[in-house]
């Protein structure tokens, strides 16, 4: 097929539809995104350096990534049976598994980036 950038412009379409699914349906991505807002506006408040900021926006990025494979599976996974199945649920166990080790990294990359702007606060300002 032929490249064409009508249907690039479609590729982004779907992908914000997916984004918009991901949002509506996953109650777990309503504090990701709350969390994500939280963060940002704490990178500001303290005025974190860019290099510090690279590390905050993989971070959010690792978590959302991770959710929405793990949103992927799970629908698929419900598309090719609704009855319980063993394999299935295996598969959304791990799937979820791979959500808990983004978050946790990105709580690690947050200790690590905003660690410092608390201590000081903490020392100077109690």
């Amino acid at each position: 097929m032929p490249f064409s950038w009508r249907q690039r412009l479609q590729s982004f379409a779907f992908a914000w539809q997916g984004a918009v699914t991901l949002v509506r349906t996953q109650h777990n991505m309503w504090i990701h995104l709350a969390a994500t807002a939280g963060v940002i506006m704490a990178g500001f408040f303290v005025g974190i350096s860019r290099g510090e900021w690279a590390l905050v926006v993989v971070a959010i990025g690792l978590v959302w990534m991770a959710e929405a494979f793990n949103t992927a599976i799970e629908f698929l996974s419900d598309e090719v049976s609704r009855e319980r199945r063993e394999g299935l649920g295996r598969a959304k166990d791990v799937a979820a598994f791979g959500v808990l080790c983004a978050a946790i990294t990105a709580v690690v990359i947050g200790a690590v980036v905003f660690g410092p702007y608390v201590v000081a606060w903490w020392t100077e300002g109690v």
